[in-house]
C-alpha cells in the first residue's frame, strides 16, 4: 500500500448484499464507519450496550442516507452471557456475516470489573471480542470474502501482557491496562491470521489503529470518577490536537472493505507520528510480533471465555 495514495471514504466499493457488524456502533469511530458504509448498500447490525443510543444513530444514519439497512442488537462485551445471546440471535436470523468489526472500547478507566470478573479493559477491548469472534467464526467461514478487523491503538507500544497478572489485581495502572488490552488486540490478530492460513481458510484478520481522533472515548475515565478539570483537559485536547472521527474511521473502513487489503495489514493514520492522516500500512511493536506471547494468550482466551475456534485448532 503506498503512502502516496490518500485513500478516503470515497473509494469504498458498492457493499450491496453484504452484511456487517460493527460493535459501539452508535458513537464515535463505529458510528462514523456506519454513516460510510450505509449509503454503499451495507447491511449493518449496530451491536449495542445501550439500543436507544443505538437507535438514535439509525435514526441519524437513516436521514442522511434513506433506505439504508440498519439494525440494532444488544451487546455487552463485559458479559459473556451477553455475548452468547448475541450470537445465538445473530446465527439464528443471518446467512452470511461478511465484516465483523470489532471496534468498541473502554480506555484508562478506573478499575473495574466485567461480570466475569475480568479487568474491564482487557476483558471489554480483548476477551468480549475474542469471544464473539470464536461464536461467529462458523458463519464468518461460511461466507466467502469475511474479514475480521480489529481496532487497536498507538497505546499497544506501551503495552506489556502480564500473563501472571492479567486482570491487575496488584498495582492497577489504568494507561498500562489500556495498552495491555489493545496489544492482546494486535497479538490475537496475528494469531488469528496464522490459524485461518494454515486452515486454508479464505477469511482475512486485520487490524487498524485510528491515531488521534476526537471521540467521547476519552473523557469516560474522567466522566467516571467525575473529575471536570480531566473532562475540560481532555476536551481541551481533542479540539487543538485531534483529527476527527470521520478520519479517525479511515482505517477501519479500509480494513472492511478496502479490495487491496491483505491479511495481518495493520492500518493506520499516515501524517505525523501516525496520528492523524490517510489509511496507510502501519508499524506494530515486536511485542506485538511474538508468536509465543500470541499463542499463549490465545489458550488463555480460550480458557477465560469458555469459548473455542475448533475449526482453527493446531
Amino acid at each position: 500500500m503506498s503512502r502516496t495514495a490518500r485513500w478516503t471514504a470515497d473509494q469504498l466499493p458498492d457493499l450491496s448484499g453484504r452484511t456487517v457488524i460493527i460493535t459501539g456502533g452508535n458513537s464515535g469511530l463505529g458510528f462514523e464507519a456506519a454513516r460510510a458504509l450505509a449509503p454503499r448498500g451495507a447491511e449493518l447490525v449496530l451491536a449495542c450496550r445501550d439500543l436507544s443510543k443505538a437507535k438514535a444513530a439509525i435514526a441519524e444514519i437513516e436521514a442522511e442516507a434513506p433506505g439504508a439497512a440498519v439494525e440494532a442488537m444488544q451487546l455487552d462485551l463485559a458479559s459473556l452471557a451477553s455475548i452468547r445471546a448475541f450470537a445465538e440471535s445473530f446465527l439464528e436470523t443471518q446467512r452470511q456475516l461478511h465484516v465483523l468489526c470489532n471496534n468498541a472500547g473502554v480506555m484508562a478507566i478506573p478499575y473495574r470489573k466485567t461480570a466475569d470478573g475480568f479487568e474491564m479493559q482487557l476483558g471489554t477491548n480483548h476477551l468480549g471480542h475474542f469471544a464473539l469472534t470464536a461464536l461467529l467464526l462458523p458463519r464468518l467461514l461460511d461466507t466467502p470474502g469475511s474479514r475480521v478487523v480489529n481496532v487497536s491503538s498507538n497505546a499497544h507500544y506501551f503495552g506489556k501482557m502480564r500473563f501472571d497478572d492479567l486482570h491487575w489485581e496488584r498495582g492497577y495502572s489504568k494507561w498500562r491496562a489500556y495498552g495491555q488490552s489493545k496489544l492482546a488486540n494486535l497479538l490475537f490478530t496475528y494469531e488469528l491470521q496464522s490459524r485461518l492460513d494454515a486452515a486454508g481458510s479464505g477469511v482475512l484478520a486485520a487490524a487498524c489503529h485510528p491515531g488521534y481522533a476526537a471521540t467521547n472515548l476519552q473523557g469516560a475515565g474522567a466522566r467516571m470518577v467525575g473529575s471536570s478539570s480531566q473532562e475540560r483537559f481532555w476536551e481541551l485536547s481533542n479540539r487543538l490536537l485531534s483529527q476527527s472521527a470521520a478520519m479517525g474511521a479511515l482505517p477501519t473502513l479500509y480494513a472492511a472493505a478496502a479490495p487491496q487489503l491483505r491479511g495481518g495489514d495493520y492500518i493506520g493514520p499516515d501524517g505525523w507520528f501516525a496520528q492523524a492522516g490517510h489509511p496507510t500500512l502501519a508499524r506494530s511493536s515486536p511485542r506485538a510480533r511474538d508468536p509465543v506471547a500470541a499463542a499463549k494468550l490465545w489458550d488463555v482466551s480460550e480458557s477465560l471465555t469458555d469459548t473455542r475456534f475448533d475449526a482453527l485448532r493446531r
